[in-house]
């Protein structure tokens, strides 16, 4: 009887230090596993484009602590309609998602101060602790001044290319395309820049069942420009009315380039007036003093 119950109390043992083993391997397996993919995850965030040296620099810190918290709250949910929108518009879809962008605004307030507090201790800069407190602010705006001075950039970028695009456009319609044809012509043919990005991302839209006028209202509401808003209004009108997309490119061509001389000529007309200050205060003076200058030592040292 005793001899039973030490061989089933021996068996449960082995049973349990069995299962204790098997829990320890398993447990070290999967800590392994965990470690290799956050080591991956944060080789893959350290190897992400970031056009900011910000951004690179606190990326794995805010996507790893603070996006978990963010992450599906819906406090943020009116917000992220428009950083999402603004984030599109800047061209940083590939480098920010909508909750990253918060994230990184939200660790701002407390990166700011306390980099600017280990600059005062360090006494490399000599600012009120008010002040440094205060650059708390300037952190959680300082995302939205990047975001929109690169929307401005690109705006400009898109201004500059767009004579030549919407000539190839006409170009590929007038040699037998249609526009969408056109459209995929011009991404795998022209140089890279905004626009052909967005073309090429009104192709997919295209691609995956939206309309022609839905893709085209979409890319204008993504670049957010008066000039394009309207080409994508008309381009729109000559699609319902039935009209020759060639013809309307071309007249949309030849006034792209004349809007595009006129700013030219009013940039060169305000480039005169911001001239005319600097020349007042500071050549008109040197060039009276170098003319003037030796008729006034004559005079008063008698020649």
């Amino acid at each position: 009887m005793w001899n039973g119950s030490m061989n089933e109390l021996v068996l449960y043992t082995g049973y349990a230090l069995v299962g204790l083993g098997t829990f320890i391997i398993a447990r070290m397996l999967m800590a392994e596993q965990e470690s290799r993919a956050a080591q991956e995850n944060l080789e893959d965030l350290r190897d992400r484009k970031a056009s900011d040296p910000l951004i690179k620099l606190l990326r794995p810190f805010f996507t790893q602590y603070i996006v978990p918290m963010v992450r599906g709250k819906p406090f943020w949910d009116k917000k992220r309609v428009i950083f999402r929108r603004n984030i599109i518009a800047a061209g940083l879809k590939d480098e920010l998602t909508v909750d990253e962008f918060i994230s990184f605004k939200v660790l701002n307030i407390v990166f700011f101060p306390l980099a600017l507090g280990l600059a005062k201790a360090g006494g490399f800069i000599d600012l009120a602790w008010l002040y440094i407190l205060a650059s708390g602010i300037v952190g959680w705006f300082y995302p939205n001044f990047m975001v929109s001075s690169r929307i401005e950039k690109r705006q400009a970028q898109i201004l500059r290319s767009m004579p030549f695009i919407v000539d190839l456009l006409a170009l590929s319609t007038e040699a037998g395309l249609d526009f969408v044809g056109a459209i995929g012509k011009v991404v795998e043919k022209a140089k890279p820049s905004p626009l052909v990005e967005e073309f090429g991302q009104l192709l997919k839209e295209m691609k995956v069942g939206a309309s022609r006028q839905d893709a085209l209202k979409e890319m204008a509401a993504r670049i957010a420009m008066s000039q394009v808003n309207s080409f994508v209004a008309i381009l729109i009108s000559a699609d319902q009315m039935g009209a020759s997309i060639g013809k309307i490119l071309r007249q949309q061509s030849e006034q792209i380039r004349s809007e595009r001389m006129v700013r030219a000529e009013k940039a060169g007309a305000a480039a005169a007036q911001k001239v005319l200050l600097p020349l007042m205060l500071f050549i008109l003076p040197a060039v009276f003093i170098m003319v003037g200058a030796p008729f006034v030592l004559g005079m008063i040292y008698g020649g």
